[in-house]
């Protein structure tokens, strides 16, 4: 199988330690044994050790603190470590205690330490992320796969994507949500997971979605918070600055992490990248991109959307608390009712305005004194991730 060298740098100086968090099947664990081959690796999916440690969590000091002193020069890698939070009183001893220690803390969900009011190490461990492929680990960009396999690196790679993706919803998304919510059925869930893929990139309206779901909103709500403290999803909220006009307020949007996943869950394959379906998964991917982009080089700028109270007018993405506004369009050509939205926050906030597309030049529009920037898309990608966008 093709191998795909990852974005991420993780560069670990002494004395410090790091979560290192993302959704399953993102390749964390593959990255941490290729980048950390010498490192004592703690892997808790194995029911074996699991159950040594779940009881008793005193084992894993006792532990290290009997290997050799060499082995502490590299990283102790604990894998899934959501799955017994106990062990996290024993690593923050360990940092204390032992001065040579450091610690990467792999794990796939943050709810269950998070309710259980787990010792998160009270900013002893740095917070690192880790996404599924970007553009950069791509370089090019085929639609097809990326739609219809998605963005994990073993589905993208696979020509039995279609079998891999059933399989992350059936044996992982839905017994794994029943777990961390608890629920008495799953049913619930499973009829959710129908209608999620047909809220990608739009405004979340609980009591809807919980009607066709047959629960009440609360618990609908209560799903879309699992999935983002999983890593599964994001919330988009809206860009509020000013009340000179009158915006969307608190109604978030959600994306899912995957583009395939996405796509599988309306049962959506791309046999040709146009229309509506398209544009919305273009708006989906590009997002994604400026999310990884975010979190694989450890910035902390606002990622917004915007949207007038009436609908009249919307920006796909806010950045940077309003300097920059981006739009994403794949019909062609451009015209100028495609930029009502961008020439009209762009008047009111005087932000950067960037219109992705499919088009193959770059070009400049001045429209109404403001300024477009019309971007093919991979241009865009490369000035994003070269940091000449922001």
């Amino acid at each position: 199988m093709e191998k795909i060298k990852r974005y991420l740098n993780l560069m670990l100086p002494k004395p410090y330690s790091t979560f290192l968090w993302g959704a399953r099947k993102t390749g964390k664990s593959t990255y941490l044994r290729q980048n950390f081959p010498e490192s004592l690796y703690v892997d808790l999916l194995k029911t074996d050790v699991f159950q040594k440690y779940v009881n008793r969590p005193f084992l894993l000091r006792e532990e290290i603190l009997g290997v050799p002193e060499e082995t502490l020069n590299k990283p102790i890698i604990l894998d899934e470590v959501q799955k017994i939070p106990q062990l996290l009183d024993e690593v923050h001893w360990m940092i204390e205690n032992i001065k040579s220690s450091q610690f990467i803390l792999c794990g796939s969900s943050i709810r269950k330490l998070k309710q259980s009011g787990s010792n998160l190490l009270g900013g002893r461990a740095w917070r690192t992320m880790f996404m599924p492929l970007c553009f950069p680990e791509l370089k090019t960009l085929d639609w097809k796969k990326i739609m219809n396999r998605g963005l994990l690196p073993s589905h993208y790679l696979s020509f039995y994507s279609h079998k891999l993706l059933s399989s992350y919803v059936i044996d992982y998304l839905l017994p794994e949500v029943h777990l961390e919510a608890s629920l008495r059925s799953s049913q619930g869930f499973a009829r959710f997971l129908d209608t999620l893929g047909f809220c990608q990139g739009e405004l979340l309206n609980y009591s809807n979605i919980a009607r066709d779901c047959g629960v009440d909103a609360k618990t609908v709500k209560i799903y879309f918070e699992i999935l983002v403290e999983m890593y599964i999803g994001y919330f988009l909220t809206p860009f509020q600055k000013r009340d000179s006009r009158r915006t969307i307020k608190e109604t978030p949007k959600f994306y899912l992490m995957d583009t395939g996943l996405a796509n599988h869950l309306k049962k959506y394959n791309f046999m040709e990248f146009k229309g509506v379906e398209a544009g919305k998964a273009f708006e989906h991917y590009i997002f994604l991109e400026l999310i990884a982009h975010k979190y694989l080089n450890d910035l902390d700028h606002s990622i917004n959307f915007w949207r007038t109270h009436e609908g009249t007018h919307e920006v796909d993405f806010v950045l940077q608390n309003g300097q920059i506004a981006i739009e994403c369009k794949i019909s062609t050509p451009i015209e100028r009712r495609d930029l009502k939205g961008l020439l009209t926050f762009g008047n009111e906030y005087k932000a950067k305005l960037h219109l992705v597309t499919l088009e193959q030049r770059k070009r400049l529009m001045r429209l109404d004194s403001q300024e477009v920037i019309v971007w093919p898309v991979e241009d865009f990608l490369n000035s994003l991730w070269a940091g000449e966008i922001l």
